[in-house]
Parts: C-alpha cells; sequence; structure tokens
C-alpha cells in the first residue's frame, strides 16, 4: 500500500512521486507474472468490476491520415470486454472447450516504460480524484506446440483506481498493439 497523500489540485495531471511510481511498476510485475503462471481467476482480482479493456484494430495509413489509423468505438476491435466477458472466457480455458488453448500457451509478459499521472476527475467522466493514469509499453512472447511462436508487442494506457483496502485495481486498459496484421492463428492472449 502506498504511503503517499491524496493528490492536491496542483498535482493533478503531473507525475506521479516516486513510491506510487514504484508501487504502480510492482502491481504491473505482479499482473505479468500472474499471467505467466495462468492464474487468470488471481489475474481477474486486479480488475476492478466496472473494467473497460479495449483493444481497437490498426491500419496502415499515410502521414497526414494517422488519425484514422486506430478504430474508434464501435469499430473492429481484437478485445472489447468488462469483467463479466473476461471471466467468461477464463471459465471456458478451464471448461476444456478452448481448443486453440489446449495444450495452453506458454507466454512471456515484459513491461517497461511506465509512466504514472494523477489523473484529473474534470477531464473525463467515472475518473476519480484519486486514480491515477499509467502508461506501459509492453512485448508478449507466445510459444504453443512445438512451432508456434508469436511476438506482440505495443502499449497499454491504465486508469488505476484504488479499491477500499489501498489496493490498485484496473478501471480501463486500452490496448495498442504496433502491429496491424496479427500473423497468429488466434489471439487468446491477455495484455
Amino acid at each position: 500500500m502506498s504511503t503517499t497523500t491524496e493528490p492536491t489540485r496542483s498535482q493533478v495531471g503531473a507525475r506521479a512521486d516516486r513510491d506510487t511510481h514504484f508501487e504502480v511498476e510492482q502491481f504491473y510485475y505482479e499482473e505479468a507474472d500472474l499471467l505467466d503462471a495462468g492464474r487468470y481467476t488471481d489475474w481477474l482480482d486486479l480488475l476492478a468490476d466496472d473494467l473497460d479493456y479495449w483493444m481497437p484494430t490498426r491500419t496502415n495509413r499515410l502521414r497526414r491520415q494517422q488519425s484514422l489509423s486506430v478504430a474508434a468505438r464501435g469499430e473492429a476491435a481484437f478485445y472489447d470486454e468488462t469483467k463479466d466477458s473476461l471471466a467468461w472466457r477464463i471459465r471456458r480455458f478451464d471448461s476444456g472447450m478452448a481448443w486453440a488453448e489446449d495444450p495452453p500457451s506458454r507466454t512471456r509478459h515484459l513491461v517497461t516504460n511506465v509512466m504514472v499521472r494523477h489523473a484529473d476527475p474534470a477531464e473525463h467522466d467515472g475518473v476519480g480524484e484519486n486514480d491515477l493514469w499509467a502508461q506501459s509499453a509492453f512485448l508478449v512472447y507466445r510459444n504453443r506446440l512445438e512451432r508456434e511462436e508469436n511476438v506482440f508487442a505495443g502499449s497499454r494506457t491504465d486508469l488505476l483506481r484504488r479499491t477500499a483496502g489501498g489496493r490498485l485495481q484496473v478501471a480501463r486498459r486500452t490496448i495498442l498493439l504496433d502491429q496491424n496484421i496479427l500473423l497468429a492463428k488466434n489471439i487468446s492472449t491477455f495484455f
């Protein structure tokens, strides 16, 4: 639990202090460890009940059209999930009916370039005064069967919220892959 106090008005939008930054990094390392160990039910505990988990698709565009390269809300997305829909996916893994994950993939989640800022409730609906915006870069290596290998690289922007017990949870996650065409046979990996 962080020993930092609530942000003052002058801190809103500013980078988080060293202790909070360290706490967020440790949170991400714990999350990566849970995902790599296949402990998906435990991973769900790191997600808020009102979670918005979104990974839009991308297209190649000319430089002048870059604002159109990422799909908008309501357009194509690899993931557009809630905590309940992620829980359903996880139950499906455990049921033995998820053929794309039987035998299961082996993954390694690497998280880096973490930046943490105090959220501004005036800028977004549903943002509290103690919430944090965190950006990170990731590299996810996935191996399945003898010869299936995939590497996913990208960035995540998270809204992190504290529980009543002081623990961090992901309330919103936007995942943006660097590749626009996935060469993987399926995408059953969480980011």
